[in-house]
């Protein structure tokens, strides 16, 4: 994987991660339109009621053709137990050296109750059939994003 920023409109390369259920490789989903969604933490509210929303909405973006995976610096267990505590039913990577994070540069300097560090702005990107990322939405704000993510999943299978 280069470490080239990946721009909308571009074809995404190829890349694989470690992620719940089988190890992720973007390939694999050819064909199919793909939600990458990053987040900061497990089992924190905001993200948690990110996931949950994917999670209720799984089967419309899947009859549009559309698959969802979640994106964060966790762990392979802190995914696979966020996962099965909310019985998500789509794979989360965990990305714990900030390779996929960078590449979609989502990494930003935040300020959290008077304590500064870096950490990941939620931030969710759709990449169709053909693998060209075509939308991005940063700086994330949950309550009604997932219905966005999803008409525009729509528009791309029309």
């Amino acid at each position: 994987m280069s470490e080239e920023t990946i721009q909308l409109n571009q074809t995404v390369p190829d890349f694989t991660a470690d992620a719940t259920v089988r190890p992720f490789r973007l390939s694999d989903y050819k064909g199919k339109n793909l939600v990458l969604y990053f987040y900061p933490k497990d089992n924190t509210p905001g993200c948690t009621a990110e996931s949950i929303d994917f999670r209720d909405h799984y089967q419309e973006f899947q009859q549009s053709g559309t698959e969802i995976v979640g994106v964060s610096r966790d762990s392979l267990k802190s995914h696979e137990n966020f996962a099965k505590k909310f019985d998500l039913p789509f794979p989360l990577i965990s990305d714990p050296d900030e390779t996929l994070c960078n590449r979609f540069n989502v990494m930003k300097t935040k300020n959290r109750y008077g304590k500064v560090g870096r950490g990941i702005e939620r931030s969710t990107f759709l990449i169709d059939r053909n693998g060209q990322l075509v939308k991005e939405w940063r700086g994330v704000k949950v309550p009604g994003h997932i219905g966005e993510i999803l008409e525009a999943a729509r528009e791309l299978d029309r």
